[in-house]
């Protein structure tokens, strides 16, 4: 696990002995912070309404969708409601019918989102059932909302950029290479990626 600083220490002095990179990078940058979301279909829809939009605009239409369906929206109302009437609670065609799809498995009773199966890939099948949720997104609910640290979102650009850094590579390597350099890593790769996202925003030295 990744959800607690021991848990996710004990995952990055694995790292930094396996990989001297990673232990450079913590001595410049330090170590990071668990980056932990609640588990459950708030933080899925959260992440539906945020995609490809501003964090303004995205806490904007949470607001107007949290007016009309709840804190904890009713997954029943948004599985039945209407393109007009998801429109009104902020959200475009697309986005709705994603939040549509989330609503109508959940709500079913098809995808248990607090009983997902062990095995990440077969988590990862189950969440991409979801329309708009790809691997990507599967990936940062178990690593962020479950704490699971091999899940390794190897298609995130920071990721990418960072590792590529880290490693001296010239060029920014595409999610293929990035899964490859990553083998070696198992099972830690989600403390490799949360450490990338470290030091990709870390400021620059003086």
């Amino acid at each position: 696990m990744v959800a607690t600083q021991a848990s996710l220490d004990k995952c990055l002095d694995a790292l930094a002995g396996c990989e001297p990179a990673f232990a450079r990078a913590m001595e410049t940058h330090g170590r990071p912070e668990p980056r932990l979301r609640p588990t459950g279909h708030v933080t899925l829809l959260r992440t539906i309404v945020g995609q490809q939009v501003s964090v303004a605009a995205a806490n904007s239409m949470w607001n107007k969708l949290v007016a009309r369906y709840g804190e904890d929206p009713d997954l029943e109302a948004i599985s039945l409601a209407s393109d007009e009437e998801m429109r009104a609670a902020g959200l475009s065609r697309q986005k709705a019918g994603y939040a549509r799809s989330l609503a109508g498995l959940v709500h079913s009773g098809e995808l248990d989102l607090h009983s997902l199966p062990a095995d990440d890939e077969e988590a990862i099948a189950q969440l991409t059932k979801i329309k708009g949720i790809g691997r990507w997104s599967a990936e940062i609910y178990l690593l962020f909302a479950e704490g699971r640290p091999d899940a390794f979102p190897a298609g995130d650009l920071a990721v990418q950029i960072e590792l590529g850094r880290m490693l001296e590579r010239q060029e920014r390597p595409p999610e293929k290479l990035v899964r490859e350099w990553a083998e070696p890593w198992r099972p830690h790769r989600g403390a490799a990626a949360i450490l990338a996202w470290h030091s990709y925003n870390a400021p620059p030295l003086t």
